[in-house]
């Protein structure tokens, strides 16, 4: 029986994103396709336990990063030596890696590929390849992809609140002057600033042995394949498969079953519109856009709930940050999270999914939940968003970061609500992780056979 292990960012009971869940999601459908699923996933501390009647092992990374070179290059040591045990211990057929971090980092690809076990690798967030993370030069415009080191450079050193024309003359200072500084192990502050070069240099060339290294690579939308190709992947390398819904959609006599909405009687007041937001509370994903947007029309018929999620100390901070610029507005409510299990069917309660993010994302899921919940979506014009929603079809494409433009599309739905209902008429049922997993056993099975010839031809 084939035994996988799969290494996500994080996973439970740390708070989980899209990419954990998917995982979960995967790994449970894997083991109903008879496959011994393990997720393994960075802590603090080494854990063994059973979430889900999924097996987890957890490896402890260093508290404290030592060299940038960690983060920027081939990633923790203490946390490679650690998972090099789990291999050992439980002689995996193949590691799949959903993530490209200090901890989930090409060490860990070195050392499985050292014992003979192939590696797959899925893209699932800008932060793969992007050194700013979204995938918009100057955070304003969508990057064609290319590593370029000069460029990236400019762009990471621009957001880190460097003026733009000194972040291209630091871009080229002398070589020498950041790979000694790297050397010499000096970080923060100017420090920083002065050897990003050799920095963005040392992650791209982690990125590409990253790419040769790993025996597959999947692409969860179309841009990614794109962005990977313009890097000198071979395309034969890489195989789309766009994400599935990680919950059971309900059937009615074999046909997908339509969302009951609520209705109105005609003698009565309009009911604002129910706009919703769920996803992590970070800057990235866009909801200050959303809630400037309501402060900006203080008349706009329509209320918003945030469904959010705090992954990190800095999203706990910009979550703070974001529940001040609400003030007294009693249109706009947080919301504690749900399961994602609860997901679908607490999007049937509102009109409008809102997914304003700022990045290209690489789906997103929750996309996928509001199609299954029969809701439309208004969402940025960017990246897998722009693949998966049809404008004026099957929900609202809107420039990222106008609030001009959410503003007036928001007033347009307040005012014509019919457009609603001619949307949901057009929304189709997503597909199910089923399918996923298994289009991902036949890639896993692929990979083996490959391995085995390869293995077999070595031997003679």
């Amino acid at each position: 029986m084939m035994k996988i292990i799969h290494l996500p960012f994080c996973f439970h009971p740390d708070p989980m994103g899209g990419t954990e869940i998917y995982v979960e999601a995967l790994a449970r459908e894997l083991s109903n396709q008879d496959i011994i699923n393990i997720i393994a996933a960075p802590a603090n501390t080494n854990q063994s336990y059973i979430y889900n009647q999924l097996q987890i092992r957890r490896f402890a990374i260093s508290p404290q990063v030592q060299h940038l070179k960690e983060i920027y290059g081939e990633g923790d040591e203490q946390g490679a030596a650690e998972f090099a045990k789990i291999l050992d211990e439980e002689q995996p057929d193949l590691i799949h890696l959903h993530a490209f971090t200090r901890g989930v980092s090409l060490r860990l690809v070195r050392l499985a590929k050292s014992r003979g076990i192939p590696v797959t690798f899925t893209y699932h967030t800008p932060t793969v390849s992007c050194q700013r993370g979204t995938l918009l030069q100057w955070g304003n415009q969508v990057c064609d992809g290319q590593i370029q080191v000069s460029k990236c450079t400019a762009c990471t050193l621009q957001k880190l609140g460097i003026n733009k024309n000194i972040s291209q003359i630091i871009t080229h200072l002398p070589p020498i002057l950041g790979k000694t500084i790297t050397e010499l192990n000096l970080s923060g502050g100017v420090w920083t600033a002065l050897q990003m070069r050799e920095l963005v240099n040392c992650r791209s060339q982690a990125f590409q042995s990253l790419m040769a290294e790993v025996d597959h690579i999947i692409a969860v939308c179309n841009w990614v394949k794109d962005i990977l190709i313009i890097n000198q992947v071979p395309p034969e390398k890489i195989t789309v498969i766009r994400q599935g819904l990680c919950q059971e959609l309900i059937q009615h006599e074999g046909k997908f079953s339509p969302v009951s909405t609520l209705t109105q009687p005609s003698n009565q007041p309009k009911l604002p519109l129910r706009v919703v937001f769920f996803g992590r509370l970070d800057p990235t994903k866009g909801v200050e856009i959303l809630i400037q947007t309501l402060l900006s029309k203080p008349q706009l018929h329509a209320t918003l709930d945030i469904y959010g999620i705090s992954q990190s100390t800095s999203t706990n901070s910009y979550e703070k940050q974001i529940q001040n610029l609400v003030q007294n507005d009693p249109r706009i409510n947080f919301k504690p999270p749900v399961s994602a299990a609860q997901v679908v069917q607490t999007m049937k309660q509102y009109d409008l999914l809102a997914v304003p993010s700022q990045w290209l994302e690489t789906g997103p899921m929750v996309i996928l939940e509001a199609f299954a919940a029969k809701i439309p979506i208004i969402g940025s014009n960017l990246g897998g968003i722009a693949e998966l929603v049809k404008h004026n079809i099957n929900g609202i494409l809107v420039e990222a970061n106008s609030i001009n433009a959410w503003a007036a599309q928001l007033e347009q739905l307040c005012e014509h609500r019919d457009k609603l209902e001619q949307l949901k008429m057009e929304i189709t049922p997503p597909q199910m992780m089923k399918v996923v997993a298994e289009k991902m056993k036949l890639i896993y099975r692929n990979i083996l056979s490959c391995n085995n010839l390869l293995y077999q031809y070595r031997c003679k």
